[in-house]
């Protein structure tokens, strides 16, 4: 099903507006009202680290055709993914990790963290019911962004989930069918159904003109924040046509920016090519169901509100059967794709926002991983190097010790393999030394 498009603003908000409340956790009801990080993490020499006061000026970070731009100067992302931030910041007792991860972050010069600004009707939930919030875990997120600041890191902010975890559009979903306002009991009515559609745009409104209890700074005015991403790995499975998912894109970008026209804005996509791109670029799929997910990489990406487009790369989800030697010559080509995609098709920046490789795959060996984020390295750096629309990467994940519940195949706690600390450090030597326009590795040793 493909509804008629939807507009951005309009009188349905000012009718809606009353249902948005901020819950306090007693019950009550109240209504919703640089460059300095840059010096910090020059000093990621590993010695004394003095995370910025915050009370530095920052700017944002903006787009300058297939580059970021920050200060006038290209600004290259070395990540991570620390999806659990909003959720150890709701509890006194585990905040001390969402500071170590960050401090562990600066050091490793890394600049942007990604993490969940949601969570909906779950353990710690921020949303409660529709249009309703929790106070306290919102004081929780203002701590996060303020912390991150504090401690010269930008972050890139996901705003619902596709899959169930953390509520997602499932939850969504039920809410609407339960209050008896949804027209279908099926996920993929959070992408067509009005009722659902206005909720998520006044979470969106919520989120976006928040004020920080902290700094006093609404969230869009904060240049800690680096990006919005609209929603984590998008698939609308139910339209393979992409038509709903990308008049979907189309409405709530646009919504996004009459809001808050300061902060970059990319969709969350896997990077899929679906049925309105070549032949040719769906054989890059890494199978040919990949294809009828209802998201097309290219289509979705060149929405005019969307900034720059997203890709995750997880060979050992996709290619089951591959071998090590096969899984990296696949990824090989996948990237090399969208970042010609970014050259050649978008004009905009491309961001791996996720990739990792699986420790339970078979025959897995702790090498393979430097191998394989080396791979995805090499191939930023190679592009940045030539100004073009490799912008940076994401790895997924970070944690710290004590975080084994939060764990997956994927999960990396630095200190504990070297090898991938000191890839990771070289990474944003290498971009940093590209950001200061001095191309050399001396250089880069140097300034690390």
């Amino acid at each position: 099903m493909s509804p008629g498009r939807q507009g951005g603003g309009g009188g349905w908000l000012k009718h809606f507006a009353g249902h948005a409340r901020v819950r306090s956790r007693n019950g009550l009801a109240y209504p919703l009202l640089g460059i300095a990080f840059f010096a910090a993490f020059i000093y990621f020499s590993f010695g004394d680290f003095r995370p910025s006061t915050g009370s530095a000026e920052l700017s944002f970070v903006e787009r300058n055709g297939t580059q970021f731009v920050l200060d006038g100067r290209a600004f290259y992302v070395n990540g991570w993914n620390s999806y659990w931030m909003l959720d150890q910041a709701a509890e006194e007792f585990s905040k001390p990790r969402v500071t170590e991860m960050f401090q562990i972050g600066a050091k490793m010069g890394m600049t942007v963290c990604r993490t969940w600004a949601f969570n909906d009707g779950t353990y710690h939930a921020l949303q409660v019911s529709l249009g309703i919030f929790d106070e306290r875990v919102f004081k929780a997120l203002d701590w996060v962004i303020a912390e991150a600041r504090r401690h010269g890191i930008r972050l890139l902010l996901s705003l619902v989930n596709n899959l169930q975890h953390y509520g997602g559009k499932t939850q969504y979903v039920k809410w609407a069918w339960d209050d008896g306002i949804g027209l279908s009991s099926s996920n993929d009515s959070f992408f067509f159904d009005p009722s659902i559609r206005k909720y998520f745009k006044i979470y969106l409104k919520t989120i976006l003109t928040r004020k920080n209890h902290l700094t006093g700074i609404e969230y869009r005015d904060d240049p800690t924040i680096f990006a919005w991403e609209l929603m984590n790995e998008p698939q609308c499975a139910s339209d393979s046509s992409g038509d709903t998912l990308q008049e979907w894109i189309e409405d709530m970008s646009e919504f996004v920016k009459t809001i808050d026209h300061k902060h970059l804005l990319t969709i969350g996509l896997e990077g899929f090519y679906g049925p309105v791109s070549s032949q040719e670029k769906q054989s890059i799929n890494p199978g040919q169901w990949y294809g009828t997910l209802g998201s097309d990489f290219l289509l979705n990406s060149k929405v005019s509100h969307v900034d720059f487009a997203s890709v995750h790369v997880y060979p050992d989800q996709w290619l089951l059967k591959a071998n090590f030697s096969e899984k990296t010559n696949y990824i090989s080509k996948w990237v090399t794709s969208h970042i010609e995609d970014g050259d050649q098709e978008l004009h905009k920046p491309v961001m791996f926002t996720e990739f990792g490789l699986s420790k339970k795959s078979k025959k897995f060996e702790h090498p393979q991983r430097v191998t394989f984020y080396r791979s995805i390295f090499d191939k930023i750096y190679e592009s940045a190097r030539k100004n073009g629309a490799g912008a940076g990467t994401m790895i997924w994940q970070l944690l710290v010790p004590g975080m084994e519940e939060y764990s997956d195949d994927y999960g990396i706690i630095p200190g504990q393999t070297p090898s991938v600390d000191s890839l990771l450090k070289e990474q944003s030597c290498r971009l940093l030394s590209l950001r200061l326009g001095k191309d050399s590795s001396d250089t880069s040793s140097r300034i690390c």
